[in-house]
C-alpha cells in the first residue's frame, strides 16, 4: 500500500501566520497516514508575504527546516536575515527566534519540515 500527494492538492490559508504579513498557502503532505515523528508542508508565499518571526519553546519546542524549491527571499534566525533562493535550505533550532519573507518579484515555494528534536 502507498500514498501519494501533490504539493497542491490540499492548500490551506493561513491568514497572517505569527503576525506575518498576507496569506501563506500551505499544503500539509500526509497528515494523517505518516506516523513518523516529523511533519512535512509545501508553503507558498507571494511576494511581500511573510511568516513573522516566532519561537518555540518549552514543551512547544520544535525544530524546522525550510527547504526553498522555488523563488527567493529571507530567513530571519535569531536576528540576522539570511539571504536564500531556490536550492537552499535553513535549520531553525528549537529555541531560536525565526521566520520566513518572500523578497522576490515571483511567488515562493518551500518545503517546510518540523518536529520535536530528540531530548
Amino acid at each position: 500500500m502507498y500514498w501519494k500527494e501533490n504539493d497542491s492538492a490540499a492548500l490551506v490559508e493561513a491568514h497572517e501566520a505569527h503576525g506575518g504579513e498576507g496569506t501563506i498557502r500551505l499544503n500539509p503532505l500526509f497528515q494523517h497516514v505518516s506516523k513518523l515523528s516529523v511533519n512535512i508542508s509545501v508553503l507558498e508565499l507571494e511576494p511581500g508575504v511573510s511568516e513573522g518571526n516566532h519561537t518555540h519553546e518549552d514543551d512547544d519546542a520544535l525544530e524546522e527546516i525550510y527547504y526553498f524549491t522555488e523563488g527567493q527571499g529571507v530567513v530571519s534566525v535569531d536576528g540576522r536575515d539570511v539571504p536564500v533562493a531556490a536550492g537552499e535550505a535553513v535549520l531553525a533550532p528549537a529555541g531560536t527566534e525565526h521566520g520566513i519573507r518572500n523578497t522576490g518579484k515571483g511567488p515562493m515555494k518551500v518545503v517546510f519540515i518540523w518536529g520535536r528534536p530528540k531530548g
